[in-house]
């Protein structure tokens, strides 16, 4: 006869696999109706739990859905994709497999529906990669009935427990090294509201102004994208001596432009990104900048989600990661 497994008893109530292992292992997070059914599910079906389970014996393979939005494909495949494949290895070596699904725009913004792996209840937990909607987020955390585990974001109401680079200290010292060689005119190029890690990074970048006492001209905080996503923007009339970038995608856009004007970088101008990451579609323009974490991101985020498995509700952080600068060829020495 073949062994029951706590998947079998997950399938025929149409619940997780977590919720059944802390059922029958008598642990918080279920409710006692549902409790009482799974336990009597378990001994209709034959389930044998182990001598004390071997020790609590948990499931050989714990099961994650991985939520990408669609407008980050659209434009920052790789660079999403890169984190999502160190999240993949990550869980292989804690005997837990992924299963990626794309958020659609439509349901992002209109009809909110929540992700097939949440609906078939085909995951134990989530791990949400990229800023969604806060509405999308706040049905996604009330109706997922799941853990649920938020990448290179952070919202203090909704997505409390998440995992986010060091954003504002990053580009604080990115903004220091220039200041460090001589530059005090220096611009920003982001929009500041489009994401929480843009904000961040643009916070950082003024305390350094505010420590130097320098002001920051209307046209040097430079829009980098509309509504959509997209990414567009102009170079102020007057140069300054530096530009900071909120990425390394936007920062080889401002070099494509200076050259375009005869401007030589970092002769003439400077520039600074973040994250350390080549787009496609552009060459290895040597951009001086804040080197993303993405491997020990991607492993606390894993690790926070299997301590939700094993207590459900306890333990709900933000948690920041420390990159470092790279210097590279973008930025005038002396």
């Amino acid at each position: 006869m073949q062994k029951v497994r706590l998947a079998d008893i997950a399938n025929a109530l149409g619940v997780s696999t977590v919720t059944v292992h802390n059922a029958l292992n008598g642990r918080k997070g279920v409710g006692s109706q549902m409790r009482a059914r799974i336990l009597e599910t378990a001994e209709k079906m034959g389930y044998e739990a182990a001598a004390s389970a071997k020790k609590e014996e948990t499931v050989e393979f714990w099961k994650i859905g991985v939520v990408i939005a669609e407008n980050y494909l659209a434009q920052y495949a790789t660079y999403y994709w890169k984190m999502y494949q160190e999240l993949a290895l990550a869980a292989a070596e804690k005997h837990c497999y992924t299963m990626v699904e794309v958020l659609k725009k439509a349901a992002e913004k209109k009809t909110l529906e929540l992700p097939e792996i949440v609906k078939e209840k085909n995951v134990d937990g989530l791990i949400v990669i990229g800023e969604i909607d806060k509405e999308y987020r706040r049905k996604l955390q009330e109706k997922a009935e799941m853990p649920i585990v938020y990448v290179d974001f952070y919202d203090n109401e909704i997505a409390k427990d998440c995992v986010i680079a060091d954003n504002f200290y990053g580009m604080y010292q990115m903004t220091e090294l220039l200041f460090e060689q001589g530059m005090e005119k220096l611009a920003f190029v982001g929009s500041i509201y489009a994401t929480s890690s843009i904000m961040d990074r643009y916070c950082g970048f003024r305390k350094s102004l505010l420590e130097h006492h320098i002001s920051l001209p209307e046209e040097w905080l430079i829009e980098d994208r509309d509504e959509f996503g997209q990414v567009g923007f102009e170079l102020p009339r007057c140069m300054p001596e530096a530009f900071v970038c909120n990425c390394d995608l936007v920062a080889g856009i401002v070099i494509s432009k200076l050259e375009e004007q005869g401007c030589r970088v970092p002769k003439d101008v400077s520039v600074i990104g973040f994250d350390n990451f080549v787009y496609p579609g552009f060459a290895d323009m040597k951009v001086t900048t804040y080197e993303v974490n993405m491997k020990a991101m991607t492993k606390v985020a894993l690790d926070k989600l299997l301590k939700q498995f094993r207590n459900p509700g306890k333990g709900r952080t933000l948690e920041i990661v420390s990159g470092q600068i790279r210097m590279k060829k973008s930025i005038k020495i002396g």
